[in-house]
């Protein structure tokens, strides 16, 4: 199988999207958590685009459709999805990816019609950092590397640094900010669109009354969809002689109940609660969440 190097290690940092975090609910009582019903939109370059519409709230509305879409990069769009996402009328992408993914990944592809803002989440040096570890091609570095929990780990201190790194934190309450000041659509996505965009995706449906049980199955619904390609991704690495063991990028391929837990704690230790996030660590005042909710709720 003829493959690039730089086209293999691309598809490897792919799978690890990097970090997004989480909180706790909103209010005591929740009523029981329906099934995830985020609307996938199919496209061919992307595998994990999905409409954040249809997920019903404490008082019985629902999130509107046709007004946030959370997604996975957008640089290996075919002109057909292209066309598709401006005819969802996309007139925001926002790429939370850092400037280190984009240029060896590449750029989005534009979509007609919408404007691109390049909004970086820090990544804390993972990027650099795995790629040096898939390049050493050497097995007893890789194990000693993300063997024996060191890989879950790696995802456990990302979702906690989310929390308490201050440019991250001014980008997700920015970005918040921006989809409660539009009536347009707004697409968001980082690489993978699972930890930074599944963060950024679950405090919005809760800051808008989803129950949080609602709010986590949409979370975990990205292992459902990135399941196909990111096992293809381990053959890939396998085969090219990267990894003798690529099972070891699992748990940087998958989300977890584990990791969202860690982020609501580190949430509970620095802010007490999750509204305390939102306007303390976020910087969102009561208007913004009162306009987001009049924004994506029926």
């Amino acid at each position: 199988m003829k493959t690039t190097v730089l086209s293999l290690i691309t598809a490897a940092l792919a799978t690890f999207a990097l970090t997004m975090t989480a909180a706790p609910p909103l209010a005591t009582a929740q009523p029981e958590a329906e099934a995830a019903v985020a609307a996938r939109i199919d496209l061919q370059g992307a595998v994990n685009a999905r409409d954040i519409g249809g997920y019903r709230t404490y008082d019985g509305a629902r999130t509107k459709s046709g007004k946030a879409i959370r997604s996975d990069s957008l640089e290996k769009l075919t002109e057909a999805d292209v066309q598709k996402l401006a005819g969802l009328n996309v007139k925001t992408v926002i790429d939370m990816r850092t400037p280190g993914e984009v240029q060896f990944a590449g750029a989005d592809k534009p979509i007609p019609g919408a404007q691109a803002v390049a909004r970086p989440v820090d990544d804390t040096g993972l990027f650099q950092r795995m790629l040096a570890v898939i390049q050493t091609r050497d097995p007893q570095k890789q194990e000693e590397a993300l063997g024996n929990g060191k890989a879950e780990q790696i995802m456990l201190n990302m979702y906690t640094t989310f929390i308490s790194s201050q440019q991250s934190r001014a980008a997700f309450g920015q970005t918040i900010k921006d989809v409660a000041n539009t009536d347009k659509v707004t697409l968001y996505h980082c690489t993978a669109g699972k930890d930074r965009t599944g963060w950024l995706t679950y405090v919005l449906l809760r800051a808008v009354g989803v129950p949080e049980g609602t709010a986590r199955q949409d979370y975990l619904l990205s292992n459902q969809y990135r399941a196909a390609a990111d096992a293809a991704l381990r053959q890939q690495v396998k085969q090219a002689g990267y990894m003798q063991n690529p099972d070891l990028l699992i748990p940087l391929q998958e989300v977890r109940n584990e990791y969202l837990d860690a982020a609501i704690q580190k949430m509970e230790q620095d802010y007490g609660d999750f509204g305390k996030y939102l306007t303390q660590g976020l910087g969102l005042d009561g208007g913004s969440i009162l306009k987001l909710r009049r924004n994506l709720v029926t």
